[in-house]
């Protein structure tokens, strides 16, 4: 059986451009497609936390050390310049290598520079009431 799993995330990516009339897909600077284990042309998933807005589009390369983070194409009319996005991608694997398996987590400043990057989130705490 093949299951998918998470593969990589930009979390908390600051959307710097939006460009309607540019092909569309997302541009992310080469050094955070790196980081995440993304590659160019690779369907990603994204997940706007300012207006909640879910959909799906494409890796395209963006000036290494830019920052960039820009929805491109119908992608633009999802987000706006500012908006905190997490940027996701999936792979899909047997059980045996899923065990092994370990994601590409990158956690972004508002800034696009790198907070920190992990392989693992913590258990989830219950909130006290």
């Amino acid at each position: 059986m093949q299951i998918t799993l998470l593969k990589g995330k930009l979390h908390m990516a600051s959307v710097t451009q939006a460009e309607l009339w540019y092909d569309g897909s997302c541009a992310i600077d080469k050094d955070l497609v790196e980081l995440a284990g993304f590659r160019e042309f690779e369907q990603i998933d994204i997940y706007n936390v300012d207006n909640g807005e879910r959909f799906h589009t494409y890796v395209i390369l963006a000036e290494s050390g830019s920052g960039t983070i820009s929805m491109n194409g119908a992608a633009a009319r999802k987000v706006q310049v500012g908006d905190r996005v997490i940027i996701a991608a999936y792979g899909q694997m047997g059980e045996a290598e899923a065990d092994q398996f370990k994601p590409k987590l990158v956690y972004l400043n508002k800034d696009n520079s790198v907070e920190r990057t992990t392989n693992t989130i913590p258990v989830q705490k219950k909130l006290e009431t």
